[in-house]
C-alpha cells in the first residue's frame, strides 16, 4: 500500500494495541484512559496529520499559479452546458464544500450524494466508488457528465481559451488551443486539483482535548457525555476500525449494509468503480499523467474483484460530519442518530455482505456517540 495517511493511522493503532497500563488523565478524577486509549486518541488529532503527500501524476499540483487558476475554474458556471453550473454549485464553500441534499444536483439529479472536498488530497481514490485515482481525474468527470455540468471537453477548452489563456500559458507553457484537445482538457483538471489541494479541515474541540491529554494535561474541552462517546468510538463501537487517523477515514471501501434507494438504479459501489478507473485515460498510468508508471502503485496493485467490493463505498472523513446531513452515499439517512442506530443494529446488506456485526448499543450510548461526533466540527475549511 502506498497510502501515507493510512499507513500512519495503522501504525498508530498498532502501537496503541501493544500498550495496556492504566493512565489517569483529563477532565476529572473519574476519567481514566488506558495507554492504548490515549494512543488512539492521539492518533486521531489533526496535529498528527502528515504533510500533504505529493501527486506525481500532476506536475502543477503545488504550483500557486495553478491553484489560483483552478479556483477561478471551480467557480465558473461557463464550464457547463447551460451556463449555470460550476463545481461550486454542489461543493459549496459555506457548507463544507458539499450541498446538504440527498443527491447531487447539477443540470439534472445524480444518483449519489455530493462528497466534501477537505482533505481529499490525502486519499488515493476519489468518488464514493473510487472510480478516479487523483483529484484532477475526479475533476474532469463531472464536466462531461450529462446530469452534472453537461458539457464536453471541446467546449470546456474553448471556455478556458477564451477567458484564461494567459493564466493557462503561465502554468502549462502553452495556451489551450496550442495543445491537443485531450491534453488541454487534462490540464484543466490539474489546475482545479491544485486549488482543491488547498482545502483542508480545521481543528475542532476534539483536537483541543486530544492534544491536551496526549501531553498529560487536563482538559475540560469535552463534556462527560462526549467523553463517553469518545470511549465508545475508539472501543466497543468499533468506529475507529474504519474512521481512523487525523481525517477519521481509512480511505478504503466497505459494505456496511446501507439500504438501496428504490427509485435509483442498482449501485454496486467499488465493484463497478474498479473497472471505470482501470479504463480511465486520465488515470495515473495514462498518457496524460505526469507520473512514472512505477509510482502508480495504488492503481497497479488495487484489489479488482471479490464479493467484498460489492456495494462497498468509500469511508468518508468524519471531520465536520455534523454539518453534512443527510448521510451515506445516496443520502439515505437523515441524521447522525439514524447513522448510529444503523451501525448498532447492523442490518443485512441489500447486496453483497455487510461487514457490520450488531452492537446493541443502548439509547444512552447512541446519544453519547452522536454527541462526540459533533465535537469534530470546526470552522468551514479554507
Amino acid at each position: 500500500m502506498d497510502r501515507k495517511l493510512a499507513l500512519f493511522s495503522a501504525a498508530a493503532i498498532l502501537a496503541a494495541m501493544t500498550a495496556g497500563m492504566l493512565a489517569s488523565v483529563p477532565r476529572d478524577a473519574s476519567v481514566r484512559w488506558t495507554d492504548r486509549e490515549l494512543q488512539l486518541i492521539s492518533s486521531l488529532s489533526l496535529s498528527g496529520l502528515p504533510e500533504l503527500p505529493p501527486d506525481p501524476s500532476n506536475a502543477v499540483a503545488d504550483d500557486p499559479r495553478a491553484a489560483v487558476l483552478g479556483r477561478k475554474l471551480f467557480f465558473d458556471t461557463r464550464m457547463s452546458g447551460n451556463g449555470k453550473v460550476a463545481c461550486a454549485s454542489c461543493h459549496l464553500p459555506d457548507r463544507q464544500f458539499q450541498d446538504g441534499i440527498p443527491l447531487g444536483r447539477g443540470i439534472g439529479e445524480t444518483a449519489r450524494r455530493t462528497m466534501p472536498i477537505a482533505g481529499t488530497a490525502y486519499s488515493p481514490w476519489q468518488f464514493w466508488d473510487g472510480r478516479a485515482d487523483s483529484q484532477w481525474a475526479q475533476a474532469l468527470g463531472p464536466l462531461e457528465n450529462p446530469t452534472e455540468h453537461g458539457s464536453n471537453r471541446q467546449a470546456i477548452v474553448e471556455v478556458v481559451a477564451a477567458n484564461y489563456a494567459q493564466e493557462f500559458r503561465a502554468v502549462f507553457g502553452a495556451e489551450p488551443v496550442e495543445l491537443p484537445l485531450d491534453r488541454a482538457f487534462a490540464n484543466v483538471g490539474k489546475a482545479i486539483a491544485a486549488f482543491e489541494r488547498t482545502i483542508v479541515p480545521q481543528k475542532s474541540r476534539f483536537d483541543l482535548y486530544a492534544d491536551a491529554v496526549s501531553s498529560g494535561q487536563p482538559s475540560d474541552a469535552l463534556t462527560a457525555q462526549e467523553l463517553t462517546g469518545l470511549k465508545l468510538f475508539i472501543g466497543a463501537g468499533n468506529c475507529v476500525n474504519c474512521h481512523n487517523g487525523p481525517l477519521f477515514t481509512d480511505n478504503d471501501f466497505h459494505n456496511t449494509g446501507v439500504p438501496a434507494v428504490a427509485h435509483l438504479p442498482p449501485d454496486t459501489g467499488r465493484a463497478g468503480g474498479v473497472a471505470i478507473v482501470q479504463r480511465d485515460p486520465f488515470n495515473c498510468l495514462g498518457e496524460f499523467s505526469d507520473a512514472k508508471p512505477e509510482v502508480c502503485t495504488e492503481l497497479t496493485f488495487m484489489k479488482s474483484e471479490g464479493e467484498e467490493l460489492v456495494r462497498a463505498f468509500k469511508t468518508p472523513s468524519l471531520r465536520n460530519v455534523a454539518a453534512r446531513a443527510p448521510f451515506m452515499h445516496a443520502g439515505q439517512m437523515a441524521s447522525l442518530a439514524d447513522v448510529v442506530t444503523h451501525y448498532s443494529e447492523a442490518p443485512l446488506a441489500p447486496e453483497g455482505h455487510s461487514e457490520l456485526e450488531p452492537l446493541d448499543l443502548s439509547q444512552e450510548e447512541q446519544d453519547a456517540l452522536v454527541a462526540f461526533l459533533v465535537t469534530l466540527s470546526s470552522e468551514a475549511p479554507r
